[in-house]
């Protein structure tokens, strides 16, 4: 993948605003989350990533990528760094990357999540689909911002939309569908 000087300039034409960087940085936060949560990866294989789609410039070390991460209007203690058009993309490609990789995975899990709806069993009983939804759910109250609202089926209901995300984030027109979905959610 040959990428010039601005990550992923053939995502979409035109710049977000402030207030859509804002809704983007926050839902990125949450697609990498669920990420972590599934698959186990830490900052490591971001930064790996990076370096193999040559995005090491705007994600250069775990320094660097905290303080994308700390952006997130949801994180605690955010406000650190501003995310700019440039690593929003790239954290995109990333997030992709990602995605791609670890394709096997999303898809068994999606794969269980379907048999557990047709079969009126809880997804949280599937052992890998439990583990997720705990490891997100932990995740997700250890490092965001206390939502009043934020009960623990609403925090389910959460992961599994990102999860189903995931998958259709993996293919190959992945970037693609996460950037227009983060600029579809960013108008709402």
């Amino acid at each position: 993948m040959e990428l010039s000087s601005q990550p992923g300039q053939n995502l979409a034409k035109g710049s977000p605003t402030p207030q859509q960087l804002r809704s983007i940085k926050a839902h990125l936060d949450l697609v990498l989350l669920a990420l972590e949560a599934l698959t186990g990866l830490g900052s490591e294989a971001m930064l790996a990533a990076a370096e193999t789609l040559g995005l090491s410039e705007w994600l250069s070390d775990r320094v660097n990528l905290w303080r994308l991460r700390q952006a997130s209007p949801l994180r605690t203690g955010q406000g650190r760094k501003k995310l700019d058009i440039d690593e929003a993309r790239a954290l995109v490609l990333i997030s992709s990357h990602l995605a791609s990789t670890h394709r096997a995975t999303i898809r068994q899990a999606v794969a269980h999540l379907e048999n557990a709806l047709e079969q009126g069993q809880p997804p949280h009983r599937i052992a890998i689909l439990g583990n997720y939804l705990d490891t997100f759910s932990n995740a997700y109250q250890e490092r965001l911002e206390a939502d009043q609202t934020s009960t623990p089926d609403n925090l389910t209901t959460l992961a599994l939309k990102l999860l189903i995300d995931l998958l259709f984030y993996s293919g190959s027109e992945g970037p693609r569908k996460l950037w227009l979905a983060l600029l579809d959610r960013s108008v709402t």
